[in-house]
């Protein structure tokens, strides 16, 4: 049995509360946020017996590095000591990050409705704007060179971008599929499924 991959999701952003398009821009944990992250160290305390074993990477967005020292401070392990991988940032959004579908839709009508015929496949307009399918190109490889046992702290695409490569499923079930921000994935001999 090869060593574990366990990946958890950031916890909710003040963004995520209001569903505001988040990608790469920052935003602060919330309240909510700082429990989940709590209640995922937790939960990896319980998983891992010896977490000295284990490497800690997370994304470098604010909110990836605050739910990892607060996930490493409830294994009782100081907050510091992981490594940032610029590869497993979110997925760039370009001009709609930081406004509501909503907001987007009253600005320029039909322009969210274009992104639901092609949600896997559909960039935003802007500057560095990327498609979950860029996303997935962009982490294959850093997905293909990942070794346990490791914690990785990540974002809601990423997640998507993993399940869609190594499980195969549809680019339309990736693009919808919720990912919780309390739960933990865990990649053990190619499988891959929430613990």
């Amino acid at each position: 049995m090869s060593p574990p991959i366990y990946i958890a999701r950031h916890g909710q952003t003040a963004w995520n509360a209001i569903a505001r398009v988040q990608g790469q821009a920052e935003a602060d944990l919330t309240e909510k946020g700082r429990e989940q992250a709590a209640q995922n160290g937790r939960t990896l305390a319980r998983l891992i017996p010896d977490p000295s074993a284990f490497r800690f990477v997370a994304s470098p967005m604010r909110r990836t590095r605050e739910t990892m020292e607060i996930i490493r401070a409830e294994m009782g392990l100081p907050r510091e000591g992981y490594a940032l991988e610029p590869r497993i940032v979110e997925v760039h959004f370009g001009d709609w990050q930081g406004f509501t579908f909503a907001e987007l839709e009253a600005a320029n009508p039909g322009s969210t409705s274009t992104r639901d015929l092609d949600k896997w496949n559909f960039v935003p307009p802007g500057q560095g704007a990327e498609s979950y399918a860029m996303l997935a190109d962009r982490i294959r490889p850093w997905l293909s060179e990942l070794e346990g046992p490791v914690v990785v702290v990540t974002h809601g695409g990423v997640i998507r971008s993993i399940f869609r490569i190594l499980n195969g499923i549809s680019d339309r079930d990736a693009a919808m599929m919720d990912v919780a921000q309390d739960r933990i994935l865990e990649i053990r001999d190619g499988r891959i499924g929430w613990v």
